[in-house]
């Protein structure tokens, strides 16, 4: 029976690739993943372990130990004298000051632009470049020297390679200063690894590091090294006690894992995002597969009869059937294995395309990535082809001597409609479950989603074959009135089978339902961010980051104030802290300013209260009010990251927009926040002009902030369509990955419709012996694809409007709308009917060359 199996897939080499290429774009989805994730890990992993190679303990401020939103607030500087405190312990062997800044260091190009790729961010470095030292220097020197004056500077060899920047150059870099002119005398690597992604470098003195970086008399780091012989924790245990209460030491191992976690958090969450997108290609394909082997099982009926006859049981049947799913499944799964690191490329240069420069080392191909490859490509093929090899058990002995025999269903059959009725209520439970239960977790809350989605798609393709009928009737109208014979063929083929039909629409549903649910879900959220910020700001400029979202450094707002254009400007900035022991966003904000750039909804207060703010007032959002059970009048305590604390007083509460608040949940006075925060930056800055606003006046504030290239300056229109298109920009990126499900969908449709193709070779001869023409043949084959692709479209698009709404009803706390993007949807339509064209190319021309003699004698 194994002989069997492999010649019966060797005699249809065609159905066996159609069949495969479904696995294999979803295996490769998922091995790119994990090479691409996994090089990653490698790459950062390689930096910090040689960076801190030299290293056996790392004393850093002690600052406040909380994230917001996944990310940790900077670690607040040490004071410079510690380091020959440091440096007096006796087990200690050498120290070395380390400044570094990801902020607020920009390299500029000689047009004055950032010189970072994409949207990298720079690290300024202020090193002790003393070569007794050079354990503790996390770069290696490959050309010229390090620098030994204040107007000297070494950059990352990726950006001098871009730039074409040359020894001897004069380079331009922005910091908390305004650019300044240094001289380029050396050229250095992060560690051995190839790239840093988009991130770029500058290493300043020591001296020039401290007082462009805003760190006078101060370090970000001490690097100490224990004496041969003692462990890295008897070295902190020795260094510990000298240390004042600021200040914190750990070994250089914990510094790794601590900075290899941050690296992890991020990673773990790319690859999530992009299995997805796998297991989504994957599913649809388990569909083709199903449709195919229960198709071919079909199409075989007589041959498995005959094996029965001959004596084969229905275990060696059973058998014959699972094993050509195996072969199929592990073939592509292993072609899908080694695709996936041209796809890990691939992903890559999208990533580029969208701005984002990710970090590169030799490429990481792991056995978990081989075994959950395999193991998923080959488990989701044996499922698919389960039910159809346990339907091929059922073909009876007499079935080979009887002319056109119908395979006989299961006894189970009956009861389908109801199987899937109970999927669909199941599938609402757990996405109710997930949307409006709100003690779940993150974790639970995911998997009830995944779960309620996969149900319901499995609920509506059981139910789509009786649903087939009355929408190709409505569907193809079009082929039945102007398609003529052919046309009225091609709308009883795509009824003849309903099961059939449905089963191949139901993997292109799945496509155009999680697109139309993406275009419906983001076109509401374009609408509710627009409106957001339209009710809240009413200035005639903004600056904000060249990245429109990163603080950029405060100063910058202060230069445009210094223009005589600006007849108004007021600064926001923005930190992590705590307010009475829970995690919140400190905004800071100018009480005599900020009424004239922003729209206050005062709940308790009015634009009054901001007079009084002083260094011990504060407002807040409503909802942060609310949910921390704080009324006006009541008395805050404010901690920041720097360890710094402030008794504020609650003068009012304001409520922002909820999709899209621009001022924190807590705000105090610039002059207070400035006090507690070193460093402060603006999340933005709001500037109005006297009368309207001019090309001429524009050029003006943007000539005062031009030391400052980080910075940009737009109309309040400017940036509202900015936000809208980096929303286009997102959901393109979620097109993009969605593709391969859609690719699989083709794929699908096409076999479906070769195999159909082979099925009616006798009844296409017949028609051809008649008087049809090839070009008949060709219109009847494409106009039965559009017809099917339309069913999947018609299943598919009300399915993605209502998951998109039941996810909105989940927002409504963020007020985010439900629009309809009628003309996205049906743009999609029309895709869809061009996905049918494209599917039905090659078995139309396949079935228009049959030949008509050969084609009735056909068995």
């Amino acid at each position: 029976m194994i002989a069997v199996a492999l010649r019966g897939l060797a005699g249809r080499k065609l159905r066996a690739l159609l069949t495969g290429i479904a696995i294999v774009l979803g295996v490769a989805m998922i091995s790119g993943t994990y090479v691409l994730t996994d090089t990653i890990d490698r790459a950062f992993s390689n930096l910090f372990t040689e960076a801190y190679a030299g290293t056996d303990a790392v004393v850093t401020g002690r600052g406040l130990d909380i994230s917001v939103d996944g990310e940790a607030p900077p670690t607040p500087p040490i004071d410079a004298s510690l380091l020959e405190t440091v440096r007096g312990v006796p087990e200690v062997t050498l120290a070395a000051g380390m400044i570094l800044d990801e902020d607020d260091t920009r390299i500029l190009t000689p047009e004055g632009e950032s010189a970072s790729s994409g949207e990298g961010i720079t690290f300024g470095f202020g090193l002790d470049t003393d070569p007794a030292l050079a354990q503790f220097n996390p770069l290696n020197l490959y050309e010229g020297r390090w620098p030994a004056a204040d107007d000297e500077i070494v950059l990352d060899a990726g950006t001098v390679d871009r730039q074409g920047f040359e020894i001897g150059n004069t380079v331009e870099v922005s910091t908390l200063q305004p650019k300044r002119a240094f001289e380029l005398v050396g050229v250095a690597q992060y560690g051995g690894v190839d790239s840093l992604g988009g991130a770029s470098f500058v290493v300043f003195t020591i001296p020039a590091a401290q007082e462009l970086l805003g760190r006078p008399g101060m370090y970000d780091a001490i690097s100490a090294s224990a004496r041969g012989g003692m462990s890295e924790e008897e070295l902190v245990a020795a260094i510990e006690p000298v240390l004042p209460p600021e200040a914190k030491v750990v070994t250089a191992t914990e510094e790794v894992e601590r900075e290899e976690d941050e690296i992890t958090q991020f990673t773990s969450i790319f690859r999530y995002v992009l299995l997805a997108f796998g297991a989504i290609a994957l599913f649809v394909g388990a569909f083709v597969i199903f449709n195919t082997l229960s198709i071919t099982v079909a199409q075989r009926m007589r041959e498995f009869a005959t094996l029965r006859t001959l004596g084969a049981s229905r275990r060696q049947i059973l058998g014959t059937v699972i094993l050509e799913s195996l072969v199929i499944g592990l073939a592509a799964s292993l072609v899908g294995l080694a695709l996936g690191v041209l796809l890990a490329e691939g992903i890559e240069a999208l990533f580029r395309s969208l701005g984002v420069e990710l970090p590169t080392a030799e490429r990481v191909f792991a056995t978990r990535t081989v075994v959950v490859a395999l193991a998923v490509g080959v488990g989701i093929t044996l499922v698919a082809g389960l039910f159809p090899a346990i339907r091929a058990t059922r073909v009876p002995p007499i079935a080979a001597v009887r002319e056109g025999a119908i395979l006989p269903h299961s006894r189970f059959h009956r009861f389908t409609p109801w199987i899937g009725g109970v999927g669909v209520a199941g599938a609402l439970l757990l996405l109710a479950r997930a949307m409006f239960t709100d003690e779940l977790g993150t974790e639970d809350r995911l998997l009830s989603i995944a779960g309620g989605v996969l149900l319901l798609f499995l609920g509506i393709a059981m139910l789509s074959s009786h649903l087939v009928t009355p929408i190709a009737t409505v569907v193809g109208l079009p082929a039945r009135r102007a398609g003529g014979a052919a046309g009225r063929l091609a709308s009883g083929n795509a009824v003849r089978n309903p099961g059939r039909t449905a089963a191949t629409a139901a993997a292109l549903m799945i496509g155009i339902a999680l697109v139309s649910f993406i275009a419906t879900l983001t076109n509401g959220m374009k609408a509710s961010n627009r409106e957001a910020i339209e009710e809240q700001v009413i200035a005639d400029y903004v600056v904000t980051s060249q990245d429109g979202y990163t603080p950029f450094v405060g100063t910058a707002g202060d230069a445009l104030a210094a223009s005589d254009e600006a007849a108004l400007v007021t600064n926001v900035r923005s930190e992590a802290g705590q307010v009475d022991g829970d995690t919140a966003e400190i905004g800071g904000i100018d009480p005599a300013t900020i009424a004239e750039a922003y729209v206050f909804d005062w709940q308790e207060g009015s634009d009054a209260v901001l007079a009084d703010l002083g260094t011990t007032g504060a407002v807040v959002s409503s909802n942060f009010a609310d949910d921390h059970d704080i009324a006006v009048g009541d008395t805050m305590t404010i901690r920041s990251t720097a360890d710094r604390t402030a008794e504020v007083t609650v003068l009012g509460a304001f409520e922002p927009p909820p999709f899209y608040p621009l001022l924190e949940s807590v705000n105090v006075s610039t002059e207070l926040f400035d006090s507690l925060y070193d460093r402060p930056r603006n999340r933005w800055t709001w500037a109005n002009v006297a009368g309207e606003p001019t090309d001429a006046g524009r050029a003006r504030l943007e000539e005062a902030i031009s030391g400052f290239p980080d910075t940009q300056l737009e109309t309040r229109e400017e940036w509202i369509e900015r936000e809208d298109s980096d929303f286009n920009e997102f959901i393109s990126f979620l097109y993009v990955m969605l593709t391969m499900a859609v690719f699989v969908s083709i794929f699908g449709m096409i076999n479906t419709l070769v195999l159909s193709v082979y099925e009616r070779t006798r009844e296409i001869g017949m028609l051809r012996a008649i008087g049809m023409t090839r070009r008949q043949v060709r219109r009847m084959i494409r106009q039965e694809s559009i017809i099917t692709a339309l069913i999947g479209a018609a299943l598919g698009l009300p399915l993605g409007i209502f998951l998109a709404a039941l996810v909105n009803r989940a927002l409504s706390e963020f007020d985010v709308r439900f629009a309809i993007p009628w003309v996205q949807l049906i743009v999609l339509t029309i895709v869809a009917v061009i996905i049918g064209i494209l599917a039905a190319i090659m078995p139309a021309r396949r079935a228009a060359k049959l030949d008509p003699l050969r084609a009735i004698a056909y068995e």
